[in-house]
């Protein structure tokens, strides 16, 4: 490991934000080549994912290998939790799947947006603060404790909240939609866009 790295990421991890500013200027590029053509899109996410497994990851490198091929091995590891994440697959293994094997079909992509459409206009007909608890925790993955705070109630308010507005959600694409797998597809979608 580059001693100029391996000092750059202790700092990091102690709180010193401008080394960690250091260090992913140094690997920014680097990183970005790997994901461009794996991910197209989705670089930045995946960029920023794989520096907070970095500095998050304590206690995982021990220096056996270079830094370089250690942030490669978590950049892959992104990449393969963003997978199967996208396709609801967890068994994706990328030994033995390309990206040829993962590109979506015109088909794919037209029925995605249509549940996308399906999930947004029954999000609309369910109670603002319901609607707020669901896209804050499962969109942009906050805490129960944070969007608590947000909504200004206790943390129990969040859970029951979240569950009745889910039931409510349910309901109301029973009554946009008569078909159940345009349903259930819709709500498998407000899981899928916590990844993006």
């Amino acid at each position: 490991m580059n001693e100029q790295d391996l000092d750059l990421l202790q700092k990091w991890r102690t709180g010193d934000n401008a080394a960690g500013s250091r260090l992913v200027k140094n690997h920014f590029e680097a990183l970005h080549r790997f994901f461009s053509n794996k991910a197209r899109g989705n670089e930045e996410d995946l960029i920023q994912q794989t520096f907070m497994a970095c500095v998050e990851a304590k206690d995982a490198f021990r220096g056996e290998s270079t830094f370089r091929a250690y942030l490669f091995g978590l950049a892959r590891f992104q990449l393969l939790t963003h997978y199967r994440k996208v396709y609801r697959n967890p068994e994706i293994d990328l030994t033995t799947t390309s990206i040829r094997d993962l590109a979506t079909s015109p088909t794919g992509i037209l029925l995605r947006r249509e549940e996308q459409q399906l999930l947004e206009l029954a999000l609309q007909h369910i109670p603002l603060d319901q609607q707020i608890a669901l896209e804050l925790s499962y969109w942009e993955e906050l805490s129960a404790p944070e969007v608590a705070r947000v909504l200004g109630v206790p943390e129990n308010t969040v859970y029951s909240r979240v569950r009745r507005a889910k039931s409510h959600l349910k309901d109301v694409l029973e009554k946009l939609s008569d078909v159940a797998n345009d349903r259930q597809r819709a709500l498998d979608a407000l899981s899928a866009r916590k990844q993006r």
